[in-house]
């Protein structure tokens, strides 16, 4: 079939996996900036900036993607999830060259804006093509993956700017900037050969191209495979409601069931971003110099950091949502009230950078506890509330407003994260630990919110799930039992059939 290889189609591993490189242009992002907080090229090219100016200019990324989730609202259903994707990658590479070429901070929050657009529109599209491109018994596990490429761009951008950091002069951090072009240049040609939604096509009425997606996708390129059929009739069944229920608009967003998933899609991905993991990200070197870990050597000591969600891979056979989401608030409450005590003692490049905190000289055994708080701080998102955040909103939603709604609640995302962003470093300059007293309290009160209102909805396909939201249980989400909503191809063809008769005899 023209547009796309059904050889790579039929392996849903690659097909489901290969667009998490766009998850991996932020966190390839994330890194670039957290490594030059100690890179002394750095602050005399841009003059030396404090702690707002500093703040202002991590801040950029996530402003240019708060524009991007927001932009993917009209394209990912004007022109299709694919050609969204391979946009995004367009824009990464114009974003990455700017930042590369950066003489002054204008320049540099410019590039960073641009990228952060292409961020935007990639960390929001990549869910929703991946969640309706694959089989329901592996989606939540590829869907995860968004996470897992996160966490692998920045790792390798951590490595490749530690490697640069012997390099005297510019190219030590405009090298790594001007590297992070390649995975988008990959991404961008890669997806000329992968399929097109088939639930998008469905919805445009090419229902002969969505059919033979899902054969190649679900049954080696048989169109009568019980799978393939089953999706099919599920997926033309919903669309066809759908059309029904009038136009698609932002309007659609406030009708009853829909406004409470969208509030639950916004509020994980808020908390996911309260939980302060994407703060340790961008900041970690300066909570390792409070610790007394300065240079190469609290660099290196961030490097491991990032490897260690690597090791520990977030992707269950059969992951249950809301199980990972309160023990990952918990969780990261213990390990952020380990970094309460942080060691606060003077550093250069801490004065000159985030402010004129006191810091009291704590070594030893102190700075070893902060190490392996901020390790564990990091695992335990990496395998719960990381990759169930992109996987969860972008499975709630009906095929209309699907992209409006994912686009929102990633907006949420990235709004939260540039606020945090900005607001920091100077936080860390005033009131310094006391920092982490209001992360905590942000991860107790999501725990509570995850267990009273989230219902399951993993091993489901997403047509499945809306009955899922129908039984209510707004705020005793555990009452829902795991049977709601289980059908098989019988029930869908018995279904079909009798409408069709009850269609029949209107018209008589």
């Amino acid at each position: 079939m023209p547009g796309y290889s059904a050889r790579i189609a039929a392996n849903p591993y690659i097909v489901g996996s290969f667009a998490c490189i766009g998850g991996g242009l932020f966190g390839l992002d994330i890194a670039s900036m957290s490594g030059v907080l100690s890179n002394d090229a750095y602050f005399r090219v841009f003059n030396n900036p404090a702690a707002n100016a500093q703040g202002a200019i991590v801040a950029s990324m996530p402003a240019g993607s708060l524009v991007g989730a927001l932009a993917v609202t009209s394209l990912a259903d004007r022109i299709g999830r694919k050609k969204t994707i391979i946009l995004s990658s367009i824009i990464w590479v114009i974003g990455g060259i700017l930042q590369c070429a950066a003489i002054n901070r204008g320049m540099l929050v410019v590039g960073r804006v641009i990228a952060g657009i292409s961020v935007g529109l990639a960390s929001t599209v990549v869910p929703i093509y991946q969640s309706e491109i694959t089989a329901p018994s592996i989606r939540g596990r590829l869907v995860s993956m968004q996470q897992w490429s996160i966490t692998w761009g920045i790792m390798l951008q951590y490595f490749v700017q530690f490697g640069c950091s012997y390099i005297n002069g510019t190219a030590s951090f405009r090298i790594p900037w001007g590297l992070q072009i390649i995975p988008a240049i990959v991404l961008g040609i890669g997806m000329l050969w992968f399929p097109e939604s088939p639930r998008w096509l469905l919805d445009h009425e090419r229902e002969e191209e969505a059919l033979q997606i899902l054969a190649d996708l679900h049954g080696n390129g048989n169109r009568n495979d019980e799978l393939v059929v089953l999706e099919y009739e599920e997926i033309k069944e919903q669309v066809a409601f759908e059309r029904t229920e009038g136009a698609k608009s932002y309007a659609d967003l406030l009708k009853p069931g829909i406004f409470r998933r969208v509030g639950l899609g916004c509020a994980l991905q808020m908390w996911s971003q309260l939980s302060g993991m994407n703060i340790m990200m961008y900041y970690i070197v300066y909570v390792f110099e409070g610790a007394g870990l300065t240079g190469r050597r609290g660099n290196l000591i961030a490097d491991f950091r990032a490897i260690r969600p690597q090791c520990r891979l977030h992707c269950p056979r059969n992951p249950l949502h809301r199980p990972m989401g309160s023990p990952s608030s918990v969780n990261h409450w213990f390990h952020t009230h380990g970094l309460l005590p942080l060691p606060r003692r003077r550093s250069p490049r801490s004065v000159r950078s985030v402010g004129d905190g006191q810091w009291f000289n704590f070594t030893g055994s102190v700075t070893k506890a902060i190490i392996v708080c901020s390790y564990l701080f990091v695992c335990s998102f990496a395998i719960t509330m990381g990759p169930v955040s992109w996987t969860y909103p972008a499975e709630i939603f009906p095929m209309k407003v699907r992209a409006k709604a994912v686009s929102l609640a990633t907006a949420t995302n990235w709004l939260f994260n540039f606020a945090l962003a900005w607001a920091v470093p100077p936080g860390l300059s005033t009131i310094a630990w006391k920092t982490y007293f209001v992360f905590a309290a942000f991860n107790f009160a999501a725990a509570i919110h995850f267990f009273f209102c989230f219902p399951e909805t993993a091993q489901r396909t997403l047509e499945e799930i809306e009955e899922v939201f129908a039984q209510g249980h707004i705020f005793s989400a555990w009452a829902i039992s795991r049977e709601v909503g289980k059908r098989n191809l019988e029930d869908i063809v018995g279904r079909k059939t009798v409408d069709e008769k009850h269609d029949s005899l209107e018209r008589a």
